[in-house]
């Protein structure tokens, strides 16, 4: 057998307080709810689990231990995660309360009106705001700090395929997160449909989530959090 319960269990075990307590991914997934709806944040955080697993294969294939090693590039990648989210908040901010536009300006992730949340993104959407989380995730120096410490121990290099054991083990926490950044999401949605009973609220919720995320993009910049 490739992978023993035991190594599932206590990797779970060991991820948990890091994924369940509210942090950074948490704050960007909320934001996202407030300025956008339920759908556009469900669509981030299965962008945001895509990108962290693309991270795991990159720490696998031993890129993790480059970045981990390296204090430039470990700064590099933190700054240009923190001015996306930034550059998110203040679209967010600029659209709030808009419907979502058509023609040349399709690409903007404009926040819609409190009854197209019901229904979901519009139009391509959810493809964009996919982009947007995997963009975050790979962006944010944690995960690639995560799968390089914390995972690594629960490898049995007696089993074989060392590998593989990381990719599969790597599952854990992004499903984790995966479950626990969608209950954020679907919790701040229905805040945001509740909150949005007139165009001003409306305004008002999505430029708070917009605000959310440029001071997450502030934070993340003057300090070395991650998830």
């Amino acid at each position: 057998m490739l992978i023993a319960g035991s190594q599932v269990w206590g990797l779970a075990a060991a991820c948990a307080l890091l994924i369940v307590v509210p942090g950074p991914s948490v704050l960007f997934i909320v934001g996202r709810a407030l300025s956008y709806g339920r759908g556009t944040a469900l669509a981030s955080v299965v962008g945001n689990a895509v990108g962290c697993y693309l991270v795991a294969v990159c720490v696998a294939l031993g890129l993790g231990a480059l970045l981990t090693a390296s204090a430039t590039v470990f700064v590099v990648l933190k700054h240009i995660g923190a001015a996306y989210l930034v550059w998110l908040g203040v679209q967010a901010v600029r659209h709030a309360g808009r419907a979502p536009s058509s023609g040349h300006d399709s690409h903007v992730d404009a926040p819609v009106a409190a009854p197209a949340d019901r229904r979901g993104t519009a139009g391509g959407r959810p493809w964009r705001s996919m982009r947007t989380g995997v963009v975050v995730a790979v962006t944010n120096p944690k995960p690639y700090v995560v799968f390089a410490a914390v995972l690594p121990p629960f490898v049995d290099p007696a089993a074989g395929h060392v590998l593989q054991q990381l990719l599969v083990l790597a599952l854990v926490p992004i499903t984790l997160g995966l479950v626990s950044d969608t209950a954020w999401a679907m919790v701040a949605g229905r805040a945001r449909t509740w909150l949005s009973g007139t165009p001003a609220r409306l305004r008002t919720t999505g430029r708070v989530g917009g605000a959310s995320m440029i001071g997450l993009g502030f934070l993340l910049a003057a300090t070395d959090s991650g998830h």
